[in-house]
C-alpha cells in the first residue's frame, strides 16, 4: 500500500515562467512545497550561443531563486543538470568528482545553476543526466524515427558517444529518492537528511552508443 505524501503541483509556463525570477519566486511562495523538482531548462544548445541572457536566466537565475526559496521554507530541491558541464574530451565515463569545463554557453549556464543551488544553503540533490529520450516532446529518438519514415538514407554523426537515458527512468528514480528521504525524515525536517545524502550525482542510462 502506497502512502500518499501530498499533491503534485505542475505549473504551466504561463503560471511560472523560468525566464522570470519573480514568477518563480511568487509560485513557490504561493504553493510552499515540501519538494521542488526542477527538470526544466533552456536546452537549445546552439541557440544559447546567441541568447546567453535567456539561457542563464532559465538555467542559472531560476535555480538560484528555487534554492533561496527552498531554504526559507525548509523544502528539498531535486534539480536536473547535464553532461555538458564537462568538455567532452574524456575517454571514460565521467565521475562526480571530475573537474568540470563546459565549452558552450548551455553547459556554462547549467554549471552556474548547479553552483547557485549549492551556495543557496537549501537541501538538494543535483542529477546530471545525458541524451534524454521519451515518447513525448522533442528528442533525438523521435526525430530519427520521424526521419526514418520519410527518407531512405540518414546521415548521422558517429564520433559523439553518450549514454541515452529514458525519461521514465528519471521519473521513477525521482519518486524513489523522495520516498527514501521522506522515510528517513519521517515527516520532519528534510535538511538533516539531505545534508547527509545530498549533493551531485550522475544519473544516466547504462552503456554507451553514438548518435
Amino acid at each position: 500500500m502506497l502512502e500518499t505524501l501530498g499533491e503534485v503541483v505542475a505549473p504551466s509556463r504561463a503560471e511560472m515562467d523560468l525566464a522570470n525570477a519573480a514568477s518563480v519566486r511568487e509560485m513557490i511562495r504561493a504553493v510552499r512545497p515540501r519538494w521542488i523538482v526542477n527538470p526544466g531548462a533552456y536546452t537549445a544548445v546552439d541557440k544559447a550561443e546567441s541568447k546567453p541572457e535567456l539561457a542563464y536566466a532559465i538555467n542559472a537565475e531560476a535555480v538560484k531563486v528555487m534554492g533561496e526559496e527552498a531554504r526559507a521554507i525548509g523544502a528539498g530541491v531535486i534539480h536536473f543538470s547535464t553532461d555538458y558541464v564537462f568538455d567532452g574530451s574524456g575517454s571514460a565515463p565521467y565521475r562526480e568528482t571530475d573537474a568540470t569545463g563546459p565549452v558552450s554557453v548551455y553547459g556554462a549556464s547549467k554549471l552556474a545553476g548547479e553552483k547557485a543551488l549549492a551556495e543557496s544553503g537549501a537541501g538538494h540533490m543535483i542529477f546530471r543526466t545525458s541524451w534524454v529520450y521519451g515518447a513525448r516532446g522533442k528528442n533525438f529518438l523521435l526525430t530519427i524515427l520521424k526521419l526514418a519514415r520519410e527518407r531512405e538514407t540518414l546521415r548521422v554523426v558517429a564520433d559523439q558517444y553518450g549514454a541515452p537515458t529514458w525519461s521514465r527512468d528519471l521519473a521513477r528514480m525521482t519518486a524513489e529518492v523522495i520516498g527514501r528521504c521522506e522515510a528517513q525524515a519521517r515527516g520532519s525536517e528534510l535538511a538533516a537528511v539531505l545534508e547527509d545524502v545530498g549533493g551531485v550525482y550522475h544519473a544516466a542510462g547504462a552503456g554507451e552508443t553514438t548518435w
